[in-house]
């Protein structure tokens, strides 16, 4: 079974950079799809990117951070990244990385493993 250790969250003004990490254990890392969800306090769980098999030639970004983050990883280090450029206040949230079965997918009930989560909090 998989487990997924998230890190790179912190504290960021407006606009600036963080780059999340999502290092799964053992060796099946690609042959599965990998996402990243998003939830703020008083808010529900929401999607945020997505990557396939195989490399990542599929991703799936929300709407809110299309241009604006980019999903990637890195099977020989069992890695998927969050890159997010140009952060704003309401990307505040603690940030959940999962893994399933399923190829790639924007839906939160497709993920079989999740990480403990990454606090990101970006000042105005």
């Amino acid at each position: 079974q998989v487990q997924l250790v998230e890190s790179g969250g912190g504290l960021v003004q407006a606009g600036g950079s963080l780059r999340l990490s999502c290092v799964a254990s053992g060796r099946t890392f690609s042959s599965y799809g990998m996402g990243w969800f998003r939830q703020a306090p008083g808010k529900e769980r929401e999607f945020v990117a997505a990557i396939s098999w195989y490399g990542g030639d599929i991703t799936y970004y929300a709407d809110s951070v299309k241009g604006r983050f980019t999903i990637s990883r890195d099977n020989a280090k069992n890695t998927v990244y969050l890159q997010m450029n140009n952060l704003k206040p309401e990307d505040t949230a603690a940030y959940y990385c999962a893994a399933g079965r399923t190829p790639v997918s924007r839906v939160a009930s497709a993920y079989d493993y999740w990480g403990q989560g990454t606090q990101v909090t970006v000042s105005s």
